[in-house]
């Protein structure tokens, strides 16, 4: 029965979070990327204005790269 009562929290709280979050909204083409930081060599964080400043960047994803399909 508790372990019931805490699946049944978990999921309380993931279904809250999503409303708190909202969804995500995609971007038109030649709209600016909000700020962000991923972590980068030795998990040093690397924030996507430092690289703006640079010049130009491209955001690349590599969705099925370790899902094993």
């Amino acid at each position: 029965m508790r372990v019931a009562g805490v699946a049944v929290s978990i999921l309380v709280v993931a279904v809250v979070a999503g409303f708190l979050v909202g969804p995500a909204s995609a971007l038109e083409v030649g709209q600016k990327a909000p700020e962000f930081a991923l972590p980068g060599p030795g998990n040093k964080p690397v924030k996507l204005s430092e690289l703006t400043a640079k010049g130009p960047v491209v955001v690349y994803t590599f969705i099925q790269a370790f899902t094993g399909t």
